[in-house]
């Protein structure tokens, strides 16, 4: 190191002089090329508008030729959560049921133990995006401001800006019991995921967190453009309800990342199945905690990672 810093220290000595004849050379006559920068800004938000989708004209081409046409596109806005007037995080997320996403993320990320810390939510929405104030109580607040976290996410985001390293990887409540699935409760809850998704269904761009009975029953499904706020929504609307969260489990219409293992477990969702495949730091976690974690949860087939003695061999 000392060697390679004294090199350093002599490439500076040595060019100094270089660069300072260079740049007197010039005088007035330098030129400062400066990066091109866009000032076209996208459109302000309507707040008085808000909608989960939006119609723009576009070209399409079918049928061997190009015709003009309308699409359907998923909004994706500014949310930021805020917890007892202290701004914690902005995620980008489609604007429907945000007050489930706030607190299904307090939840999913450790900072309320209890729906019933989280005394209510109030939305305002301005140009810039929307803003869900979270009153929590004082031992949540605490919490929160001890971790130190100053959080920006995005859509395709997991880490969301975590800070360190040992943030990474969490410590994660021990799973309970493991709940009991068919192969056939699988393929039943794969079976009706397209008749619970409607914004999908005009939009083709957004991903769905679908609750299921151990019999395959789709009982609540959250759609957003964000996998991970898509199951904050529904860890909320579950927390909402009074939903007990080991009475079921968790299909994603995405890959099985290690957030959403770490989200479905810090909860005490004990199985989470997913159409795509599973990462392998997703497995490793699962193992851990205990959660059962199925990939490719596609009509008849399916890929058992972890967790397989909580699936019957019954088909």
């Amino acid at each position: 190191m000392s060697n390679l810093l004294s090199g350093r220290e002599r490439d500076r000595e040595s060019g100094g002089d270089d660069r300072q004849s260079a740049h007197e050379s010039h005088g007035e006559d330098a030129e400062v090329i400066a990066a091109p920068v866009c000032d076209v800004a996208p459109a302000a938000i309507d707040p008085e508008a808000l909608t989960p989708h939006a119609t723009f004209a576009v070209r399409r081409f079918r049928q061997a030729g190009w015709q003009q046409a309308s699409d359907e596109l998923a909004e994706e806005v500014p949310v930021a959560l805020e917890f007892n007037g202290i701004s914690h995080v902005v995620m980008l997320a489609t604007p429907a049921d945000i007050e489930d996403f706030a607190l299904g993320f307090a939840l999913s990320e450790g900072i309320l133990n209890d729906r019933r810390e989280c005394y209510g939510v109030d939305l305002t929405a301005t140009p810039l995006g929307i803003t869900a104030h979270l009153d929590v109580s004082s031992r949540a607040f605490a919490g929160l401001k001890e971790r130190r976290r100053n959080l920006t996410g995005r859509t395709g985001c997991g880490l969301c800006g975590t800070e360190s390293l040992d943030q990474v990887l969490r410590a994660l409540p021990a799973a309970g019991q493991p709940l009991r699935v068919s192969h056939a409760a699988l393929a039943a809850a794969h079976a009706g995921l397209a008749r619970h998704q409607p914004l999908n269904g005009v939009t083709g761009a957004v991903h769905g967190a679908a609750w299921c009975s151990p019999q395959g029953d789709i009982l609540c499904l959250r759609e957003d453009v964000g996998r991970h706020n898509a199951l904050d929504k529904l860890i909320g609307a579950l927390a909402r309800d009074g939903q007990a969260f080991d009475s079921g489990f968790v299909l994603m219409t995405s890959r099985a990342s290690v957030e959403i293992v770490q989200k479905a477990a810090q909860v005490g969702i004990p199985m989470v199945a997913a159409v795509s495949a599973a990462t392998a730091l997703a497995v490793r976690t699962a193992q851990a905690a205990g959660v059962a974690l199925v990939g490719f949860v596609r009509g008849e087939q399916c890929v058992i990672y972890t967790g397989g003695a909580a699936l019957d061999d019954s088909v």
